[in-house]
């Protein structure tokens, strides 16, 4: 009888050894000046290059609210598709002439009919034919393990597999290339490890909100 009330404790025994078998990296960004940077992206490869990918990754949604994209940057793994929702009173005209996927969406209200799958790593650039201060960015990963800093400049790659990696950062106005940013972190240990960038950023340039972009209300 006993045996019988411990059964289903046993069985997930070994689901809390696995999870107890992974590692943490807490990253935090910073700029020059020491403020914290949110929205970088931070890749953490495996220094013997095993990688784990899902068969089927999530859906990544980038919704247009307020003619802006959000968010502004979105962080995906490799052959996630994307659906674009436009959530304004007004059409939108979203493409991207970036190599790692170049696309463009006839201009549109609500949601598309078929999402974009992003297959090749890299950063996209998004913008709107219609409304040019419009930018947004998909940042493709080739590595399941990344994170976008909060508000804090904190991201937290969790469930890693403890072995040590090669862990990068990436921002819209990083001055610099993002390889210059790589640095080693051993995680292979199931615990916490805390690692930190300084990195220099470029000034944010914005086109300005023109009403002449509207033509007339219709879009």
């Amino acid at each position: 009888m006993h045996l019988f009330r411990l059964l289903p404790a046993l069985l997930l025994l070994p689901a809390f050894s696995a999870l107890a078998q992974t590692a943490v990296i807490a990253a935090r960004v910073v700029d020059a000046a020491g403020k914290p940077v949110a929205d970088a992206v931070v890749v953490a490869v495996p220094s013997d290059g095993t990688l784990r990918l899902p068969s089927r990754p999530r859906e990544g949604v980038v919704d247009q609210v307020d003619k802006e994209f959000t968010p502004k940057v979105t962080a995906i793994l490799v052959g996630t598709p994307v659906t674009f929702p436009n959530n304004d009173n007004v059409r939108h005209q979203v493409y991207s002439f970036s190599p790692a996927k170049r696309f463009e969406l006839p201009l549109y209200a609500g949601v598309p009919a078929q999402p974009v799958v992003f297959d090749k790593p890299g950063v996209v650039v998004l913008g709107c034919n219609i409304h040019d201060w419009m930018v947004g960015y998909v940042y493709v990963s080739e590595s399941p393990y990344f994170a976008k800093t909060d508000k804090e400049g904190k991201a937290s790659l969790a469930d890693l597999p403890p072995r040590q990696y090669v862990v990068r950062v990436w921002h819209p106005q990083l001055d610099g290339a993002e390889e210059v940013t790589r640095k080693t972190v051993d995680a292979s240990q199931p615990r916490r490890v805390d690692a930190e960038w300084t990195v220099k950023l470029k000034p944010e340039v914005k086109v300005r909100r023109a009403p002449t972009a509207e033509r007339g209300g219709r879009y």
